[in-house]
């Protein structure tokens, strides 16, 4: 008899494969290779985290320097910043903390710079007194522009300047009215500035009548009408005529200056009697 011949049963000998076991031995390497990755991700966030907290540690203001102060003392600035020391000198808003320096009066202009690691530079514009105002029986230190400062005290005892009166009109409503009258006293001041004889001179400023200041000079009690302009001018003639002028008329109510080409003199206690002088061109 012929032996038959039995094909292969491929099935057979896949069935003498495993791969139950492979499947499991992959499965187990992907797991490990996670817990490698979530560890070594974990070990990096400890390590950077510690490093970025020290870091910022290192980065706390602990020091303000402030320069351009005179009157405004180093602790007035500092205590315009409090609460800018500890914090973060690379993120921290320095132009929200330059705002809060432009809140004092005395401050016309502020900057702020950083310096590492931990330092802030504060540099200050302090706004300059040219004038004590008058107002409502007190007085005040005021600038150029005639903005109240401070109130005066013997603390600016030291600082020689003139008295303004007829800052403020006294009634509601008039507040433009009362800027107007501080702009034409510092226009006066800055127009006299210039000439240190006559500057060191002036003495009194009112400002009542928008269009017709008056000035009174220290040692001559005359009343010196400047109008709203040309002021130097004015007061350069009348200082050049000052000594015949009272020679003529010894004791002077007020000198008007407001004309090109005259000056008119009334003596006190001659009310309506005027003299006039010409000016020489």
């Amino acid at each position: 008899m012929r032996p038959v011949a039995a094909p292969a049963d491929k099935r057979f000998r896949r069935a003498h494969v495993k791969p139950t076991r492979r499947r499991r031995w992959r499965a187990g390497l992907a797991t490990a290779a996670k817990y490698a990755v979530v560890t070594s991700v974990s070990i990096a966030a400890l390590y950077r985290g510690g490093s970025v907290a020290a870091h910022a540690r290192a980065l706390q203001i602990d020091r303000i320097v402030v320069k351009g102060n005179s009157r405004l003392s180093t602790g007035d600035v500092l205590t315009l910043v409090n609460g800018l020391r500890g914090e973060n000198l690379v993120w921290t808003d320095l132009e929200s903390w330059r705002r809060l320096l432009l809140t004092s009066p005395w401050v016309k202009d502020a900057a702020l710079r950083r310096s590492l690691p931990s330092t802030v530079e504060v540099f200050v514009s302090e706004r300059r007194p040219m004038a004590v105002g008058r107002v409502g029986g007190k007085l005040y230190l005021i600038d150029e522009s005639g903005l109240v400062i401070a109130d005066y005290s013997a603390r600016y005892a030291d600082l020689d300047l003139p008295i303004v009166d007829g800052l403020s009109g006294g009634e509601r409503g008039e507040e433009d009215a009362d800027e107007m009258r501080a702009a034409l006293a510092g226009r006066i001041i800055a127009a006299v500035g210039s000439r240190p004889e006559i500057a060191k001179r002036l003495s009194q400023i009112d400002v009542s009548d928008l269009h017709n200041a008056t000035v009174i000079l220290s040692g001559d009690p005359a009343v010196l009408y400047v109008g709203e302009d040309r002021f130097l001018a004015r007061l350069e003639s009348y200082q050049d005529l000052a000594s015949a002028l009272q020679e003529r008329v010894p004791d002077i109510d007020y000198v008007d200056l407001r004309f090109d080409d005259r000056i008119y003199v009334r003596p006190v206690g001659k009310s309506g009697k005027t003299a006039s002088v010409a000016l020489a061109h």
